[in-house]
C-alpha cells in the first residue's frame, strides 16, 4: 500500500501545488490579472470585462477563492472580489523560491 500525500510531501510542496492548480487555466489567470489591475473589490462587472458566461466565471471565481488567492464579500446582491494580499504573498514566495533553485541544472539533459 502506496504512502498519502501528507507523509510524502512537504506542507509547502503540497501548497505549491494546490495554487498551481488554481493557476492552471487562462481564465483564471485573465481574472487574477483583472483583480491585480483594478487594485480594488470588484463587483459583478467581471462578466463584462471577460469573454466568458456567467456560470463559468462563477466556477473560476470558485476555484481561485478555494485556493485562498481572492476574498469574496457579499454586498447586497454581489459578490465582491478581489486578491487576498497575504496568500498572494505566499504564492509569491512558493513560486519564486520554486522557481529560482539553489543549483543551477546543467545542460546534460536529453
Amino acid at each position: 500500500m502506496g504512502s498519502s500525500k501528507i507523509t510524502t510531501y512537504s506542507a509547502e510542496e503540497i501548497r505549491l501545488a494546490n495554487l498551481a492548480k488554481a493557476l492552471a487555466h487562462p481564465a483564471r489567470i485573465a481574472i487574477l490579472k483583472l483583480l491585480l489591475q483594478k487594485q480594488s473589490c470588484v463587483c459583478g462587472d467581471l462578466v463584462d470585462d471577460l469573454p466568458l458566461a456567467q456560470s463559468t466565471v462563477s466556477q473560476h471565481l470558485k476555484e481561485l477563492k478555494a485556493a485562498g488567492l481572492i476574498q469574496g464579500e457579499i454586498e447586497g446582491t454581489k459578490v465582491c472580489y478581489c486578491i487576498d494580499p497575504q496568500v498572494w504573498q505566499e504564492a509569491r514566495g512558493l513560486l519564486t523560491a520554486f522557481l529560482q533553485p539553489t543549483e543551477t541544472p546543467s545542460n546534460t539533459c536529453c
